[in-house]
């Protein structure tokens, strides 16, 4: 007597990809120069590849800028750098959330033939053109802040203070911030200014206020401490923060900026009540 040979075990159903050859429209918020008025278009754009993301696609548009309508129109402009979620330079406003688009995956936020998706630039900055905007302000603060170690490299100075492995850890997670401007997008009290003669005086923002906290903690960088701190006690330093934690929910590199904003308040108090009892 024979026995039937036992049946494979079915196996489990692999999570259905987006299908490839699909259509989505590309919904983008135009301008043509700064102070230009600002115009709506679409463009269809095929996805054949997997990890297709904004910028790729944006390249497509670029080489054939057509609308969904059949009118040629210019080519997008956007900024765009490192394509690795490192430089900063992509961030755009994508259905509503600022974010850098370089990681902005076309099978994640597009999924179905036919979706839509719309790009903004950032309103926080002036535009320059289309997607493009000018981010001189976020180093113009980090300037303000002397986000920097100030080492003389004339000559030899031996080895650098050495950190804890606690310290470390702590400094690093700061250190991997690329400027990009979401957090200060996200900030209702960061506002767009074009009076470079008003920077001063506006808020400075999350990005500057972390920064800070970073070399102030570094054995070299905190020479500059007391400087730094002067900066964030003045008009449009940390006690101008409103405290609405939209920064942290937006950082793409998850940086804990509340905590830096946190960590700086209450050493500015410190260093105001060590000036009103020293004077220095």
């Amino acid at each position: 007597m024979t026995t039937a040979a036992p049946t494979a075990a079915p196996t489990a159903a692999r999570a259905q990809q987006p299908k490839l050859g699909r259509t989505v429209i590309f919904r983008i918020l135009r301008s043509d120069g700064p102070d230009k008025p600002q115009r709506w278009e679409s463009f269809k754009v095929t996805i054949n590849e997997r990890g297709a993301n904004v910028i790729s696609c944006l390249q497509q548009i670029a080489a054939n800028p057509v609308t969904t309508d059949g009118r040629r129109t210019t080519p997008v402009v956007w900024d765009s750098g490192c394509l690795e979620e490192v430089c900063g330079a992509c961030t755009m406003v994508i259905n509503g959330k600022v974010r850098q688009s370089c990681s902005c995956l076309m099978d994640e936020y597009c999924p179905n033939d036919g979706d839509t998706i719309t790009l903004e630039p950032m309103t926080k900055f002036p535009v320059v053109r289309d997607l493009w905007v000018d981010r001189a302000r976020v180093f113009h603060n980090l300037k303000r802040v002397k986000a920097w170690v100030p080492i003389d490299g004339t000559y030899y100075l031996g080895p650098g203070p050495k950190e804890s492995p606690q310290q470390q850890d702590t400094r690093y997670v700061l250190s991997t911030c690329m400027s990009c401007g979401c957090c200060l997008e996200a900030c209702p009290q960061f506002n767009l200014e074009t009076d470079q003669q008003a920077w001063d005086s506006a808020f400075i923002g999350a990005h500057a206020i972390s920064q800070a906290r970073l070399f102030n903690m570094h054995d070299t960088g905190k020479s500059l401490e007391k400087l730094r701190l002067d900066e964030l006690s003045g008009p449009g330093g940390v006690s101008e923060c409103g405290n609405a934690q939209n920064c942290v929910k937006v950082c793409p590199k998850h940086i804990p900026l509340t905590e830096s904003i946190a960590a700086v308040g209450r050493a500015v108090t410190v260093h105001n009540l060590k000036q009103f009892f020293t004077g220095r």
